[in-house]
């Protein structure tokens, strides 16, 4: 339910953003004319990201998770409904030798971060007394509500009803603020009402992730700082998209222009193309060993299969015109290659490399499950053991920003290096 109320808002936020960017702003700025035509259906040259949109969908992205993880940095009314904290009632009817009596239950319901005692209660009148307790918020607790009573559940007494309701074991009953559900053996079990915000176990806000950033920058995580880390990661990334790249497209190119090298390879390459890197961790580490040589080469098969298929796919895709036209020129094979094949085959390359290196940040983490004593997974997969979620989203966080990083200065590579594509 709050998966889809997650949606729901973000799917609302684009909805309204887009309208008033669109329809309000744009027109409200346009100069003239041309500023206000649009482009040709399916001219990819011609669509360039919005930056308005690209600001508000980050802004949107901290917006949700701010909202529901009780975030200070949010004004209060902006919160999703946070877990119950405070005091509730239930009343419970114990039956026992053929007669009936009611006990209250009064349960304190406190912040993890402060102790909290049981308050004192009056016990009262008749075998059920009553009870009290105390629950830290977004757990929930036995409550032994026969510990005080003169007849106990192991003289025969039983809970028949919560709150007037009939229950038996193994049944829930709603109360205000909260369930309470009869266990196996018969003992009431209280679920004080969670709300939507997530626990900061399983995911902190936002102001604790960066107060961790600080801490980690400042002190290092594991005797080694955040920029070895990230250095080592980066390092065994680049190394096997590199190493990819220089074996994956010159077979590339290979299968593209030989028919003996597309079917001697090519069932190789289909084959090893649907397997994820994840799956050869074990091979790797017979063959490899689990020193930095494994890692790389799971990176390097990552990149491989990737580039080799682009490389491929840039060469057949090159226009049979253009080979014509330089042939009948005079052009020697290798002027074609050189000034028809290469030029035209690299926009498909540089796509494939974006993906390849791509993959290769989604698998450094595996990669760093083997032995590994630095780099951005290594830090995430020891955090998740101790249960440092704050440490697992900044590695996260950081892997993707870097990413994102590399895929910027490719694009701007394939700018410079290949202005012609999507051009005639």
């Amino acid at each position: 339910m709050t998966g889809l109320f997650v949606l729901f808002i973000y799917v609302g936020i684009f909805v309204g953003s887009f309208f008033v960017v669109t329809k309000v702003i744009d027109r409200a700025t346009a100069k003239d004319f041309t500023s206000l035509k649009t482009v040709t259906f399916g001219d990819e040259s011609a669509v360039r990201p919005n930056r308005i949109a690209g600001v508000l969908s980050i802004l949107t992205i901290f917006l949700i998770w701010g909202m529901f993880t009780g975030s200070s940095l949010l004004p209060k009314f902006l919160h999703a409904p946070g877990p119950f904290v405070g005091t509730l009632e239930f009343t419970y009817t114990a039956e026992a030798d053929g007669q009936r009596d009611d006990g209250t239950v009064t349960v304190v319901i406190y912040p993890r971060d402060s102790e909290t005692e049981a308050p004192e209660v009056d016990p009262g009148d008749g075998f059920a007394k009553n009870d009290s307790s105390a629950i830290a918020k977004w757990r929930t607790g036995l409550v032994r509500v026969d510990a005080n009573d003169e007849i106990k559940k192991k003289d025969g007494a039983e809970v028949v009803a919560i709150n007037g309701q009939p229950i038996a074991r193994g049944e829930t009953v709603k109360i205000e603020n909260g369930t309470v559900t009869l266990s196996d053996k018969g003992t009431p079990n209280l679920a004080p009402y969670r709300g939507w915000q997530m626990e900061p176990l399983y995911l902190p806000a936002p102001e604790t992730v960066w107060s961790r950033t600080l801490q980690v920058v400042s002190e290092g995580f594991r005797s080694f700082t955040l920029w070895e880390h990230l250095g080592y990661s980066l390092f065994r990334v680049i190394a096997g998209f590199l190493l990819g790249a220089l074996v994956g497209i010159p077979l590339g190119y290979a299968m593209g222009l030989s028919d003996w090298f597309r079917g001697w390879f090519d069932p190789i390459v289909e084959f090893m193309r649907p397997v994820p890197p994840l799956a050869l961790i074990p091979l790797v580490i017979i063959w490899f060993g689990i020193g930095e040589t494994g890692k790389i080469i799971l990176l390097f098969l990552a990149a491989l299969w990737i580039m080799a298929i682009a490389s491929r796919s840039g060469v057949s895709g090159v226009n049979i015109s253009k080979v014509h036209a330089a042939y009948s020129l005079g052009a020697s094979k290798w002027q074609i290659m050189r000034h028809v094949i290469v030029p035209n085959s690299l926009p498909e390359i540089f796509t494939g490399a974006r993906v390849a290196m791509g993959v290769c940040w989604g698998t450094v983490v595996a990669a760093e499950l083997v032995a590994a004593e630095q780099g951005a997974g290594m830090m995430i997969m020891v955090a998740s053991r101790f249960q440092n979620t704050d440490i697992v989203i900044l590695g996260i966080i950081l892997i993707g920003v870097i990413g994102f990083g590399i895929d910027m200065l490719m694009r701007w590579a394939e700018r410079l290096l290949v202005p012609w594509k999507g051009k005639a």
